[in-house]
């Protein structure tokens, strides 16, 4: 990896194109070195995980109001279109990117990336495999596509901070969107570098859809991103230019939305010629929830296990929660939002608030996608009484461990001290995720599919599940023309297109 300093210019300095972060991110975008097995197995690994918690979402209503936008739209002229989960119909590939993405996100339910910032790569995928449905490219292309898309998010994520700035972290996603499809499609940096900065102007906005009472807007973020991404490229493709520097100009994003004129970022980016590894170092979710939850998840149903006392409102004085400072300030008790102790708040809310999802998870000894998120099920009076006993507090050493760039001892997890009523003290800590790659069951293709398998039950017909699986294994191997093998069909009355909420459009 090399690293590339950045910092605001002064427009007098005339910083060189060369010299610019999205130039860089360009480059590596047109670099044609090939993706190694490892990684073009674990985007099929990734291909099939957004599938799987798209499925489970294709009735939920910003599914519904996102598809329903997308048929309002015919396939563009300069290709074949590209497809809508669930239905045969296709549309346009931005608007495709755009009800995929939110599919994708509903459920809060695919792979993360943490480090000084937050990110979903797996978001980069839908915009890239939109485009290359609608170009009739190859699964190799597609590969190669999502492999920098994975790689510039991951990269962007490790050196620039945008929610200590309150930016929305998917900022970092619509330039390594854009410069996914650039490498899909084979453009040059130039254009690639216009794509990029038209796409970070466009996708820059406050951390607000994710403060509070969060609406149904965090789906839709990630599935704007990636659509501007598309129409990035398109501007770009027909000679259209971006703000110029888009990162280090005086009046832009660093200077005025991230650190300030001082600012200094070191971005690490790989080396002409070397592989774009990122996304290994990328994990999914085995629980539907913010992931600094997964681990407090795992740890709940073990001590519903070992310690089912806990459990009992009754029983209990206070829980203690000893973690990072963003998993205390983004989703503890830190953040300061009432909502989070709130039993009517809404689906979105609950999955950012950790007193919550401990709570129910200690007292169910397991946790579901639909049921643990229930309105029955938040605003039960054991729950409710359990739950508002416990805190969070920021941990040093937590925080440490999880800005650690050492991967034998970076955490997202921490601490729990369960004081009980008698004055027994009941102490547990936990690292990382069970299904994280150091955890106790790391997730490999099995699991995967088991994932897919179990979420598509009821929603996809078994031919089906089985036809799209044998695609998505097959990925590298699929011709130029049939990426919409990767599409998957809802089984009979499971869409019901009547039922679409009418809009303007």
């Amino acid at each position: 990896m090399r690293n590339h300093e950045v910092r605001v210019h002064r427009s007098e300095e005339n910083l060189s194109r060369q010299n610019q972060l999205a130039w860089k991110l360009a480059e590596v975008a047109v670099d044609p070195v090939e993706v190694d097995p490892e990684v073009s197995e674990m985007i099929i690994n990734r291909v099939i995980d957004n599938a799987a918690v798209a499925v489970a979402s294709l009735t939920r209503a910003p599914i519904v109001a996102a598809r329903a936008q997308a048929l309002s739209q015919p396939p563009s002229t300069g290709g074949a279109g590209a497809s809508i989960l669930g239905i045969t119909q296709r549309t346009s590939p931005e608007w495709a990117a755009w009800a995929n993405g939110v599919a994708v996100r509903e459920l809060d339910y695919h792979d993360t990336f943490l480090a000084a910032d937050y990110s979903h790569p797996g978001d980069n995928i839908p915009p890239i495999l939109a485009v290359a449905e609608h170009a009739g490219r190859s699964g190799h292309d597609l590969i190669r596509g999502i492999a920098t898309g994975y790689e510039l998010q991951v990269d962007l994520v490790r050196a620039i901070c945008l929610h200590e700035h309150k930016i929305d972290h998917v900022a970092h996603l619509g330039p390594s969107a854009a410069a996914g499809i650039g490498t899909l499609l084979g453009l040059p940096t130039e254009t690639i570098f216009q794509a990029i900065g038209q796409a970070l102007h466009t996708t820059t906005a406050t951390r607000q859809s994710r403060k509070g009472e969060i609406s149904t807007w965090k789906a839709h973020a990630p599935a704007f991103a990636g659509k501007m991404a598309v129409e990035a490229v398109d501007r770009a493709m027909r000679g259209q230019t971006s703000p110029v520097p888009i990162y280090e100009g005086e009046d832009g994003v660093i200077a005025w939305l991230l650190d300030g004129p001082g600012a200094r970022y070191t971005v690490p980016l790989p080396e002409a010629g070397e592989a774009k590894r990122a996304i290994l170092e990328t994990y999914t979710k085995e629980h539907s929830a913010e992931y600094q939850a997964q681990a407090w998840i795992d740890l709940a149903r073990r001590l519903h296990s070992e310690h089912p006392e806990t459990a009992d409102p009754q029983q209990v004085r206070s829980i203690l929660i000893r973690t990072s400072h963003h998993t205390h300030y983004v989703i503890g008790s830190g953040a300061n939002d009432p909502q989070k102790y709130d039993p009517t708040a809404s689906r979105e809310t609950l999955d950012h608030s950790i007193p919550y999802i401990f709570t129910v998870a200690l007292q169910d000894g397991a946790w579901h996608h639909v049921d643990s998120y229930a309105p029955e099920r938040a605003g039960r009076p054991d729950t409710v009484a359990l739950w508002h006993k416990v805190t969070t507090e920021e941990d040093p050493e937590w925080t440490r461990r999880y800005h650690s760039l050492d991967l034998g001892e970076k955490a997202f997890g921490g601490a729990v001290v369960i004081t009980m009523e008698d004055g027994t003290v009941i102490e547990d800590e936990i690292a990382v995720a069970d299904a994280h790659p150091q955890g106790a069951r790391p997730f490999a293709r099995e699991q995967y599919v088991h994932k897919f398998r179990s979420l598509a039950e009821g929603v996809i017909e078994e031919a089906e599940i089985e036809r799209f699986l044998d695609a998505a294994k097959h990925l590298a191997e699929l011709p130029a023309g049939e990426l919409d093998r990767l599409n998957i069909q809802a089984g009979p009355g499971v869409i019901d297109p009547s039922a679409d909420p009418k809009g303007l459009l």
